[in-house]
């Protein structure tokens, strides 16, 4: 089992577990592809993995239109000559209560969180299809398992992606692979982009001290990912032990 030369698209891959998913994954000799909207922090990471003998490129992706993950998935083709595998981690979380009426910030979360996710799918599927292999990952949520207050659109995007995940599972047939990992407490910068106060402090007091590494998920993902072609891993769950 090898990812050796596998050719992976990654998006939100400039932070948190999308840039320690591209670090693993070139670690193991596959040749990663970042994308995300921060282009200085992607050519940052793109330089760490090429200083430590691995193969990263990158381009300035904002998951949000279809044409950017069209033009990352055609880097991928263009340097690496194929694509085996796209990993569909670009997410926000600004999460607040309905009753703070945070209509921008649920449009955000289903923009990147759900549709940016449909179009790294529309992406893909044509190069899978002309290769006749591939790997969608999806990058869900243990706040689709168990909801709790403040986090009802965030959890209604990620249960959307774990939808769609488990259909395109069903219609994929012998040649395409699907996966959804559901990370739970992660430590990144997720708690950054809330501006409801008290929505932050509960995340900060109430699951900050229990938060894991997101190279944590990236192991999940490379477990994924290096399994034989006729082994499928459809589902993974990542939570810290004390979370309940």
């Amino acid at each position: 089992m090898s990812i050796a030369k596998k050719v992976v698209v990654i998006t939100g891959a400039s932070s948190g577990i999308g840039r320690a998913t591209a670090k693993l994954l070139a670690k193991h000799g596959a040749f990663v592809v970042l994308g995300s909207r921060s282009e200085s922090a992607l050519q940052a990471v793109t330089d760490e993995i090429n200083a430590a003998g691995g193969k990263a490129v990158f381009k300035k992706t904002d998951v949000r239109h279809r044409g950017e993950l069209e033009e990352l998935v055609a880097l991928a083709v263009e340097q690496g000559g194929k694509l085996d595998v796209i990993v569909n981690n670009a997410g926000v979380g600004p999460i607040s209560r309905f009753d703070a009426l945070c209509v921008e910030d649920w449009d955000l979360m289903i923009d990147i969180n759900f549709r940016g996710t449909l179009y790294g799918i529309a992406a893909a599927l044509p190069v899978f299809a002309h290769q006749g292999s591939g790997h969608v990952v999806n990058v869900v949520s243990t706040a689709g398992i168990q909801v709790s207050p403040t986090m009802g659109v965030y959890a209604a995007t990620k249960n959307a992606v774990r939808t769609a995940t488990e259909v395109l599972r069903q219609e994929s047939g012998p040649n395409l692979r699907v996966t959804e990992i559901s990370p739970g407490v992660i430590a990144t910068s997720f708690v950054d982009g809330i501006k409801d106060e008290t929505a932050k402090k509960m995340i900060d007091e109430g699951l900050g001290g229990i938060a894991i590494s997101p190279d944590a998920i990236a192991r999940g993902i490379l477990f994924a990912i290096e399994q034989p072609p006729e082994v499928d891993v459809g589902s993974i769950v990542i939570r810290p032990t004390a979370q309940s």
